[in-house]
């Protein structure tokens, strides 16, 4: 099922987000064990990131196309402008096509490692609006955008960037899935302005990072631009050295603010849950919208 018609659904639509593993075997690890352990909640879809200038290209489409054929889950592809040109995302269109492939989440991209701004190579995209327009001219793919409820990182204004989302919208974006935030006033003011300012009528689904260590969830909301809430930055910070203990933060944080956005009606979840299985469970869990058998999973559990 298209994910637009996912989320057309009244039932909320659980998702995950996995990173292509670097090797075969930890994609082998991550198909007979992480997929089948997620696969009892039901989600609606899965998607599969995209490693910068294409280098994850290949495992992306191929994990797609497993997960749709192999366990039957509705699945998407990201795409990203970074070091490619206009031929090298036409290949990729096409292969995604000849494979069945028809959710593609069209990104800008970060910055390659070693670049500290956005550069497009000669014959590519500066923006994620222009890949938009690029990926809906094939005329059989069901296009998601990405939204930022700060803002982006590098966008002075929040406005200007919320203004910049409802853009992609109207260049043909059917859904958006937000960076990871954690003050669900930020995703409400976000929401409210698409919605009530620009006229946005796609769904808006929220995106969720159960974190897993201090070091990590500061390496992430640098990159990104996010933030910690000045009290949750103390209580991670005073267990910085037990990862556990900041795991078991992370998913009571998740929780309060996943209660928090069922009571303001969003239309499913987009779990970021890093290739991991136990975290994600216990929230869900905790939420009380699935009851899978195995809540005991080694929360080491990884691809």
């Amino acid at each position: 099922m298209p994910i637009p018609e996912l989320y057309a659904r009244p039932e909320l639509t659980i998702s995950f987000e996995f990173f292509p593993p670097k090797t075969d075997e930890a994609e082998a690890s991550l198909f007979r064990e992480v997929v089948p352990a997620l696969q009892q909640f039901g989600p609606g879809f899965i998607s599969v990131t995209y490693g910068a200038g294409g280098g994850t290209r290949d495992r992306t489409l191929r994990m797609v196309h497993r997960l749709q054929c192999d366990f039957g889950i509705e699945s998407m592809a990201h795409l990203t402008c970074v070091g490619s040109t206009r031929t090298m995302l036409a290949s990729v269109l096409d292969q995604a096509a000849a494979l069945g492939i028809r959710n593609i989440l069209a990104l800008r991209g970060d910055p390659p490692r070693g670049q500290a701004t956005f550069q497009a190579v000669e014959g590519g995209f500066s923006h994620a609006i222009d890949l938009i327009r690029f990926v809906k001219s094939w005329g059989c793919f069901h296009i998601g955008a990405a939204g930022y409820p700060e803002g982006h990182a590098e966008c002075p204004d929040k406005y200007l960037d919320w203004d910049r989302t409802a853009a992609k919208v109207e260049a043909g974006a059917e859904f958006l899935i937000t960076q990871l935030f954690y003050d669900v006033n930020d995703f409400l003011e976000f929401t409210d302005y698409l919605r009530h300012r620009r006229g946005v009528t796609v769904p808006i689904v929220p995106g969720i990072l159960p974190f897993l260590s201090a070091e990590q969830i500061h390496r992430f909301t640098s990159l990104c631009g996010a933030r910690l809430p000045p009290e949750l930055r103390r209580r991670i910070d005073a267990h910085a050295h037990d990862d556990e203990a900041v795991r078991r933060i992370g998913v009571e944080v998740c929780t309060e603010m996943c209660r928090r956005l069922l009571d303001e009606g969003v239309p499913g979840f987009h779990i970021y849950c890093l290739n991991r299985v136990p975290s994600a469970a216990e929230i869900l869990h905790n939420l009380g919208l699935m009851k899978p058998m195995g809540l005991g999973t080694n929360p080491s559990m990884t691809a």
